[in-house]
């Protein structure tokens, strides 16, 4: 059922480093992004996939992890992904819009909750560094990374109070909680 995929598709950031992530497995969700929908259908967005310590290496360094958790530098040795999809906008094939990154990091996340994974979507990311690390042509721009692997830590869905405060925490067991908005509130 879609909804317990969507349920199950939190934004993991700790992970069972030791779990490897195959490459067929990285192609297979790459997959789903590519027969997804795209604007105008013009298919411009592309893919580095990583799955090896040395690629992966490259791309932690370039990542900034949880901007409400002020304190944490990202996941420590051991719970760092066990891969990464970085997505890029190739220039060469005319500009995706907007909606195509949204719907293909989707589509790949979806993919991995299926297949017993989980991911995070980081925009965060310094892409000039990761850019010189991979040697990326002028016409390749990085929109996001999705690390991914099988998740370490829990994620709860909390009712949001009646502050509005949208910001996550985490407690003093390690559990992620991420406040949501009552369906009501968001239906105009």
């Amino acid at each position: 059922m879609i909804q317990e995929l969507v349920l199950k598709n939190r934004s993991y950031r700790r992970f069972y480093q030791n779990v490897h992530v195959e490459t067929k497995t990285l192609k297979e969700l790459v997959n789903l992004a590519r027969l997804s929908p795209s604007g105008a259908n013009r298919q411009s967005l592309k893919y580095i996939l990583s799955n090896t310590q040395e690629s992966n290496v490259k791309i932690f360094n370039t990542l900034g992890w949880a901007g409400y958790i002020k304190s944490w530098d990202g996941p420590p040795e051991g719970e760092k992904p066990g891969a990464y999809i970085v997505m890029l906008k190739d220039l060469s094939v005319g500009a995706s819009l907007p909606q195509d990154e949204g719907i293909a990091a989707q589509s790949i996340l979806l993919g991995a909750v299926e297949k017993g994974l989980g991911g995070c979507i980081i925009v965060n990311v310094n892409r000039k560094e990761l850019a010189a690390k991979f040697d990326l042509q002028d016409n390749y721009e990085i929109v996001l990374v999705i690390a991914l692997g099988r998740p370490k830590e829990e994620v709860v869905i909390e009712n949001m109070d009646q502050s509005g405060d949208v910001k996550y925490w985490r407690d003093e067991n390690g559990v992620h909680h991420v406040p949501k908005r009552a369906l009501d509130e968001i239906i105009i």
